[in-house]
């Protein structure tokens, strides 16, 4: 499996710690020093089931600076959303696990990292 993390994140640190104390294989990715094209985010949003919207930090000072929280959240505007994550990867919400089975998850609780470890 591979964590998109920041490390300065206390979330982040946690889910690390969890992966950890289960002896999980893991690869770490530092999504700031090493941003996910669109293509990338894509594929990981399509494993998560979810729009670019939902992984979207929006209380950053970048997101208020684009103005994010006022654009559409239409398919016809999803590209414009996949720039601005690939772009700006601090909008990205920490940490990203994507598991070999396939399966991902946004790992902000404790329950969501476990989840991919069954």
């Amino acid at each position: 499996m591979e964590i998109w993390l920041n490390p300065r994140c206390a979330k982040c640190r946690s889910a690390l710690s969890i992966l950890d104390a289960e002896n999980a294989d893991y690869t770490v990715r530092r999504y700031l020093d090493d941003p996910p094209s669109e293509v990338e985010l894509r594929e990981v949003l399509g494993r998560l089931g979810l729009e670019p919207w939902d992984i979207t930090r929006t209380g950053e000072k970048v997101a208020k600076e684009l103005g994010v929280s006022g654009w559409p959240r239409t398919p016809e505007d999803r590209d414009r959303w996949l720039r601005a994550l690939a772009g700006h990867p601090i909008l990205i919400q920490r940490p990203i696990i994507t598991a070999d089975d396939g399966s991902a998850v946004v790992a902000r609780t404790d329950e969501a990292v476990r989840s991919t470890l069954t």
